[in-house]
């Protein structure tokens, strides 16, 4: 038999003092076990995310938030949480994973947009319990952009002039104004406005690109009291009379039902055929199918105090699985400059999904588009803040 010798003997002596040292110091790499579950009832339940909390963006980290109980107390630390998702473009950092102070978290994240269910369970000695949480992941939002019905005269000294000014002032920011020729509907006799001419002109050639006109299109809800051959007729005439000066068109008096949904196709697929766009005013939140007959679909106009309560949750999620720039707002009524930033926050809400905005003082029972706001400048100003990530004016 071989002997140690009595440095080596203290050398492994120190060893083991050493390694129990570290075991109580954490130095091991063995995970604590878990705690055995307590006996009795058990409650799980989303607390998080908090604030406006049901939208979230594509590629972006999710905090998820789990509350445990356990006999009306907050579960032990250490308590496991299981997580999972309903959609394989959906991720958690954490499947499992454990309370502190009764509370366990986790990550979640999407590749795409779309609803995706996020369950949580949890287990006692006894019981077992669950909740369900869903969330809506919409693409990464796109600047705001002002989207302005110019139902006014082009004439010298116009609205149309300030207009164009205050693109000039802020030439980087997406300005699409809504041309507005006999109330949308031409003729063959109809003659083109010479004033019009010159002032979209001049309001395009600010920066090329960033300053669009559309021209508005009545269309009588789908009822027939205008065919779909007057709407085209009145679009052609549009392109004769504005030759290159059109992006697009905007099918005021829109529907919402599905049941008008082949007129509105067959207006769409005219007017992409030239190449051109298409602004859709509902004017509320129609059938999900008006996705895929407008590039843009006005989803709100109406006065200031009910656009606060805007809420496209539960009926019209829909809007979740598109670029906020596809959805557009028209509000009227707003009396200060103050009321006015309200709304345009509520628009930017992740909830609201809207990045078209337009909000003017001049009220509903008159004729809230046939001049620019008193605020006009702070309008722009304000959206224009937003987007550059600084200070907002003052009002």
């Amino acid at each position: 038999m071989r002997h140690r010798s009595p440095s080596k003997n203290r050398f492994a002596a120190s060893l083991l003092v050493l390694t129990a040292a570290l075991a109580g110091c954490g130095g091991t790499t063995e995970p604590a076990p878990a705690p055995t579950p307590a006996p009795g009832p058990i409650s799980v339940r989303f607390t998080g995310p908090v604030g406006d909390g049901s939208v979230h963006n594509t590629n972006t980290p999710v905090n998820l938030q789990v509350s445990v109980d356990v006999n009306g107390s907050r579960a032990v630390d250490g308590t496991q949480v299981t997580l999972s998702v309903n959609r394989a473009t959906a991720s958690l950092t954490r499947p499992v994973t454990a309370t502190v102070g009764g509370t366990a978290a986790s990550d979640l994240q999407d590749t795409q947009p779309g609803a995706v269910q996020v369950e949580a369970s949890a287990t006692s000695n006894t019981h077992s319990s669950s909740d369900r949480m869903t969330l809506f992941i919409r693409p990464k939002p796109k600047n705001l952009e002002l989207l302005v019905p110019a139902f006014f005269s082009a004439a010298a000294g116009s609205a149309w002039e300030t207009l164009t000014s205050g693109a000039t002032s802020y030439p980087d920011l997406k300005i699409t104004a809504i041309a507005n020729v006999s109330n949308g509907i031409l003729t063959s006799a109809s003659k083109a406005d010479t004033d019009l001419l010159s002032a979209i002109t001049l309001f395009k050639a600010v920066k090329p690109g960033n300053q669009k006109v559309v021209a508005y299109v009545a269309t009588a809800y789908g009822s027939g009291t205008r065919s779909v051959v007057d709407v085209k007729a009145t679009i052609d005439k549009y392109i004769e009379l504005y030759p290159a000066l059109l992006d697009g068109f905007f099918l005021g008096e829109m529907a919402a039902g599905s049941d008008r949904l082949a007129f509105y196709t067959d207006i769409y697929t005219y007017i992409h055929g030239k190449g051109l766009s298409v602004i859709g005013n509902p004017g509320s939140f129609p059938d999900a199918g008006y996705a895929g007959v407008a590039d843009v679909l006005v989803t709100f106009e109406g006065n200031a105090a009910a656009y606060q309560n805007i809420d496209p949750q539960p009926s019209h999620t829909w809007v979740y699985n598109q670029d906020n720039t596809r959805q557009a707002m028209l509000v009227h009524s707003a009396s200060a400059c103050t009321t006015m930033q309200k709304v345009v926050e509520t628009a930017n809400m992740a909830r609201t999904n809207t990045g078209l905005v337009y909000v003017t003082d001049l009220v509903g029972t008159g004729s809230p588009w046939s001049g620019l706001p008193t605020y006009w400048t702070k309008l722009l100003g304000t959206v224009d803040a937003h987007n550059n990530d600084r200070a907002w004016p003052a009002c």
